[in-house]
């Protein structure tokens, strides 16, 4: 065996991934790549050109790489345990009114399970993705922190790993830049890998067409949903709306309510299936809560303090007060009004470049 150890790596066929195991290949672990197949791509009303991650090509172009350097390759079924998960969770949160968070609950609760599962399988030390992060020890804990291309950094969607995950894990990707990256596999040779595009869809759903997704998996929906009610900020009824699964806080576009003003969706009401809208600046908040918090840097996060607060992916983030009002709930009080807060999607927490931990907004 090598001895930097031996590393199960995810390979989805894409640039990052694909950089990833050659890098971990040329400092001398012993790699082994892996495949992970999460969703049938034809049944979901898609292709095998998907542009999400992992299509049919993505798969093929994976195994070509690893038979080229000589290190093994394999690819592993989870389309059950995917979909019963993250699937009903996607489908469920919309049917409640919210805005889901796919990829953090795949990192969490499916994909590092089924690498770590499968690593102890192999024998491997590690295992490894091409997030770009960091991870380290420090005080007797591993501490993830951003990569070094701040336009390419993934910690966000990295908040939900536990301890024990983030001990096997490593990051190789997070002390470089995208740039970089394109040049290393050009460097090597791989001319049609390095021109490989981003993907920002979600992996399973086609054309990133969220709507016709949720109508094919729910029986009848359009029928139940159709017909509710836009309403204003004092309840005065708008006009008729398509369904109040089909709309996110903050959407603006696609509504068909003319007014004068734009008019944004400030909230939606699963309960009698309205959708209130208003102005840019009803969407402002300074409070929210955030439930079954995962902490990273620390057991407990430091009360009284001021911490950088992060509602979606891209957001620059916001100083705020947190505080705990339960077991499993913290309170978030900004210092100043943030804009779009979405109940569903993740708030995420940093102490300089160093993600202190996370949770989901429940209001």
């Amino acid at each position: 065996m090598s001895k930097k150890g031996k590393v199960l790596v995810a390979m989805s066929g894409g640039i990052d991934s694909s950089v990833t195991a050659l890098l971990l290949h040329e400092e001398g672990y012993e790699v082994i790549g892996v495949t992970m197949k999460t969703w049938d791509y034809a049944s979901s009303g898609g292709s095998t050109k998907t542009t999400g991650c992992c299509s049919l090509d993505d798969i093929n172009d994976a195994r070509i790489l690893a038979v080229e350097y000589g290190f093994h390759h394999m690819i592993i079924d989870i389309r059950e345990e995917f979909g019963d998960y993250i699937i009903d969770n996607f489908v469920g949160e919309y049917m409640a009114g919210r805005t889901p968070n796919p990829c953090v609950l795949c990192n969490t609760h499916i994909k590092w399970d089924a690498l770590l599962r499968r690593a102890d399988q192999l024998g491997c030390d590690f295992i490894a993705t091409g997030h770009y992060a960091n991870v380290r020890q420090e005080n007797g804990r591993y501490v993830v922190s951003k990569g070094l291309d701040e336009n390419k950094d993934q910690s966000y969607v990295l908040w939900g790993l536990t301890q024990k995950a983030l001990a096997r894990t490593l990051f190789p990707l997070g002390k470089y830049t995208k740039k970089a990256i394109r040049q290393m596999a050009l460097d090597r040779g791989h001319e049609e890998l390095a021109k490989k595009s981003e993907s920002y869809e979600i992996c399973f759903v086609p054309d990133n067409d969220y709507r016709g997704f949720i109508k094919r998996k729910v029986d009848g929906l359009e029928e139940k949903v159709k017909g509710g009610d836009f309403i204003d900020m004092q309840g005065n009824i708008l006009g008729k709306h398509e369904g109040y699964p089909f709309y996110t806080i903050g959407q603006r576009k696609g509504l068909g309510i003319a007014v004068g003003d734009p008019l944004y969706v400030i909230r939606i009401n699963a309960s009698d299936n309205s959708v209130v809208l208003g102005h840019k600046e009803d969407l402002n908040r300074k409070t929210m809560k955030v439930k079954n918090p995962n902490l990273g840097k620390y057991d407990r996060l430091p009360e009284g303090t001021e911490i950088l607060t992060k509602i979606r992916y891209k957001d620059a983030g916001a100083m705020a007060e947190v505080k705990y009002i339960g077991d499993n709930e913290l309170e978030v009080d900004f210092f100043a009004e943030v804009q779009g807060i979405a109940p569903g999607q993740s708030a995420v927490f940093y102490e300089g470049n160093d993600l202190l931990g996370g949770g989901f907004i429940s209001e």
